[in-house]
């Protein structure tokens, strides 16, 4: 038991007698609208169909008051996450009347992320990746202020162990006090509960709605308005609706038809839960070759540098270019082998040609390519390079004398 109702397992199959023992775990949160004796009847269903029950079982006021709701959803949390870790399997939400307001929205909030505090990322990435299913049973409701006194009102809370002039007595209480709140944090809180149901859509479960025609805590235009939001924000919804059915006793009124339901759906949620698994398999190859592929471009990247900062490091390193004339090789000496001859024919470094500026193909060349008397010209000698001199000009006028002498002095 803690502060705002209390969680434990309703039937749990031992799991060292038989591994295989059940499918799943349905978390079924209640709320006041349904006592002790119909919440057992839904843990033996489930219980028949293999699939274990956590409870969660809020009190009236925890729908009123987020803090107790809070402190509710991380025990949950907990217990839940304990059990996925030991053995990863499809999980159901199933919230009776007003337990999504009690509880279910803030479990939804932590897992998403969208509220303070959190629990471990990888915590809540597990409990999203098994989620497969919601259902909502006579729900879920519109909290409003004068919600509180409908139920007080209703048969099935007069029918709790607790005297009907002290629920009467509560419940005037609480909607005198919600008028003068509603229009303030009441109302924000109502907005965050059904933001929260609605992001659930994100998580990829299918939806199964129950309720019925008549059923005045859960009307009608309330449920389809929340059944037309879900399927707009691409959720896969299921609705069976009865006549007459009350509230919350959908079960009891229909037996058959309602076991014939909850056993298709849970069905369904566990090809929801395989088709998960696959996702996850395909996007963790996926991400493996990409890091695999990243990694090689890496390496490429690290033996490039390398290469580069060798070839800048040694004065007497060259890059070795192909030569467009054939390197003649010796075949007749026998001291050169063929690998020493196959590296040369390969390639080979460029050389410089050495032209002697003082011979007389020197001379020439000189005499005819750089220009001696040409007006505007301040020809001199700057340095040597590679053990040669060459000259360097410091400006040049534009006219008409400067190119015919150059056109002359080229013909010679």
């Amino acid at each position: 038991m803690i502060g705002g109702g209390r969680v434990y397992w309703g039937k749990k199959a031992d799991r060292e007698m038989d591994e295989g023992g059940f499918n799943g775990v349905v978390v079924i949160f209640a709320w006041s609208s349904i006592n002790e004796n119909r919440l057992t009847s839904f843990v033996d269903l489930y219980s028949s169909l293999a699939w274990n029950s956590l409870v969660c079982r809020a009190d009236f006021l925890t729908a009123f008051y987020p803090e107790m709701a809070l402190s509710l959803a991380f025990h949950l949390l907990a217990e839940l996450v304990e059990e996925l870790k030991t053995r990863p399997c499809p999980v159901i939400f199933l919230a009776f009347s007003g337990a999504p307001k009690a509880c279910m929205y803030k479990v939804l909030q932590v897992i998403m992320g969208d509220c303070e505090p959190q629990i471990h990322p990888d915590d809540s990435q597990l409990v999203q990746n098994c989620l497969s299913g919601h259902v909502y049973d006579s729900g879920p409701l519109d909290f409003t202020s004068d919600l509180n006194t409908k139920f007080a009102l209703h048969p099935s809370i007069r029918r709790m162990s607790v005297p009907s002039r002290l629920i009467s007595w509560m419940a005037k209480g609480i909607s005198s006090g919600l008028d003068g709140l509603y229009l303030t944090r009441f109302e924000s809180q109502r907005s965050e509960y059904w933001q929260a149901l609605y992001s659930s859509v994100e998580i990829g479960a299918p939806y199964l709605i129950l309720c019925s025609e008549n059923d005045k805590l859960a009307p009608h235009q309330v449920i389809s308005s929340f059944i037309h939001q879900l399927l707009e924000l691409g959720g896969e919804v299921k609705v069976v609706k009865w006549k007459n059915s009350p509230h919350a006793g959908h079960y009891t009124h229909n037996p058959i038809q309602y076991r014939a339901v909850i056993s298709n759906f849970l069905e369904k949620a566990i090809s929801v839960h395989l088709q998960k698994l696959r996702q996850l398999g395909e996007r963790a190859r996926t991400h493996d070759e990409i890091s695999e592929l990243i990694c090689d471009l890496q390496k490429v990247a690290v033996n490039s540098n390398q290469s580069l900062k060798r070839v800048a490091t040694g004065p007497s390193d060259h890059f070795f270019l192909p030569s467009s004339a054939p390197y003649q090789s010796n075949n007749n000496d026998p001291s050169s082998s063929q690998e020493d001859q196959r590296e040369r024919s390969s390639f080979r470094p460029l050389q410089p040609t050495n032209i002697n500026a003082h011979s007389v193909l020197g001379q020439f060349l000189f005499d005819s390519c750089v220009p001696k008397n040409i007006e505007g010209w301040d020809i001199r000698f700057g340095g040597c390079l590679n053990g040669q001199p060459y000259a360097t000009s410091s400006s040049r006028k534009k006219s008409n004398l400067g190119f015919k002498k150059r056109f002359l002095r080229s013909k010679l």
